[in-house]
């Protein structure tokens, strides 16, 4: 349902892609009120069937990525489907013209051939290196370094967040909406490309971790759950669950020792150590002290006992749960936090819906979305936006060009 209030009312994007980030950066745009149509092949692309799935065998990954789309399935391997897609992408109009896609782009979806049909076309392409190479999520992370860095040993340990993807798609929303004020101001659109590995590069260099190789000579060792740079660290509670707790302040420094009644013991670290507990980085070099006077606290308490003591004192921590514990047991993973709604997702049922966390001072009505059943806006879009007639798509049907 379309929202003329919505901050990105007017703009429609035609997405063509798989997997994480493409997806997620249209549907980022979808959930402010971009049209966004998605185009796949009849049957569905690659990640159509992806885990999980629910009972029905239907992808809760696909319909996670894709909220708030239109979807369309057309025979792209076909001069019939992709001359249909050529003109939903480069449609005329203001807010039009806009293609997102992490495909190969070549042939009829190069930027060259689409762009001799719309002049000012902007094209987001997402590839896997800056020189067009393959590279996944996967593949990338291994050299970031982060892997080397995490867990407690020297083996490696991948995050299962594919982080990397994620960056991707907000940087894909955002160089979109760069590119589209650009035409607004000159008239004129670009192809804009993103290469994943250079999304992982930029953060690597934007936290300081290439600096620090240069200018000191090392390079982070794994340090477990400690935190680095300052004091935190996991704890293990005397039901069997697991917290975390961080300083980063020394206000927040303050509270944990207020709050465990250890801070006469906790400040005497630092004539012991000769370290500054006022000062980050003292309290990182004490972390193994600090953490063996804060042990024996949080074993001798139970969850529920420490969530009483810490409520209200300022202290920074958190509670490690499952993905299972986090839908049970955490309010802000349910319809009291506002960002969610329980809506039904055809061929899946009842589910726990957000919309964009982004929340905006001027009410823009922005509301959660299911995603489309695959192709069911085919011929409604194919009527709308291209003004073909009933005959017309009967022939589509029966060449098999669109579904039947």
């Amino acid at each position: 349902m379309s929202n003329d209030n919505a901050p990105l009312a007017g703009l429609r994007i035609i997405e063509i892609s798989a997997f994480v980030a493409a997806p997620l950066g249209a549907m980022t745009l979808a959930q402010l009120g971009a049209e966004v149509i998605r185009i796949d092949p009849l049957g569905g692309n690659i990640d159509y069937h992806r885990w999980p799935l629910a009972e029905s065998g239907d992808s809760l990954y696909w319909a996670s990525l894709n909220k708030g789309k239109r979807s369309l399935t057309l025979a792209l391997d076909t001069p019939e489907g992709q001359a249909l897609a050529t003109r939903l992408i480069c449609e005329p109009g203001a807010g039009k013209g806009i293609l997102l896609t992490n495909l190969p782009a070549r042939g009829w979806m190069s930027y060259e051939a689409l762009a001799q049909h719309r002049p000012d076309l902007i094209m987001l392409r997402l590839t896997g290196n800056h020189d067009g190479s393959a590279a996944v999520d996967y593949t990338v992370n291994c050299a970031s370094g982060f892997p080397e860095a995490t867990g407690a040993t020297s083996e490696p340990v991948n995050h299962v967040l594919p982080a990397w993807d994620v960056a991707a798609g907000l940087y894909l929303a955002t160089g979109l909406l760069a590119a589209e004020r650009v035409r607004n101001r000159q008239g004129v659109g670009q192809e804009v490309t993103l290469a994943l590995s250079d999304v992982m590069l930029a953060t690597v260099g934007n936290l300081g971790y290439i600096g620090d190789v240069q200018h000191n000579g090392v390079s982070r060792e794994p340090l477990g759950n400690y935190l680095y740079g300052a004091f935190g660290r996991d704890f293990a509670t005397a039901d069997g669950r697991r917290v975390m707790l961080a300083a980063i302040s020394n206000r927040q420094w303050r509270a944990i020792g207020q709050a465990t009644g250890l801070a006469d013991k906790l400040e005497a670290i630092g004539p012991l150590m000769e370290v500054d507990m006022r000062d980050e980085g003292g309290r990182y070099h004490a972390r193994h002290a600090i953490a063996a006077v804060l042990e024996p606290w949080f074993a001798a308490r139970s969850l529920a006992s420490i969530e009483q003591r810490f409520a209200g004192s300022g202290v920074l921590w958190g509670v490690y749960r499952s993905f299972a514990q986090l839908v049970a047991e955490d309010a802000r993973c349910s319809t009291a936090n506002p960002m969610f709604q329980t809506l039904v997702q055809p061929g899946i049922g009842d589910c726990l819906v957000p919309r964009s966390p982004l929340n905006f001072a001027a009410r823009h009505g922005l509301q959660a979305n299911v995603a489309p059943i695959l192709g069911a806006d085919t011929e409604p879009v194919l009527k709308a936006l291209l003004g073909l007639d009933d005959a017309t798509l009967a022939a589509l049907r029966d060449s098999r060009v669109i579904p039947g």
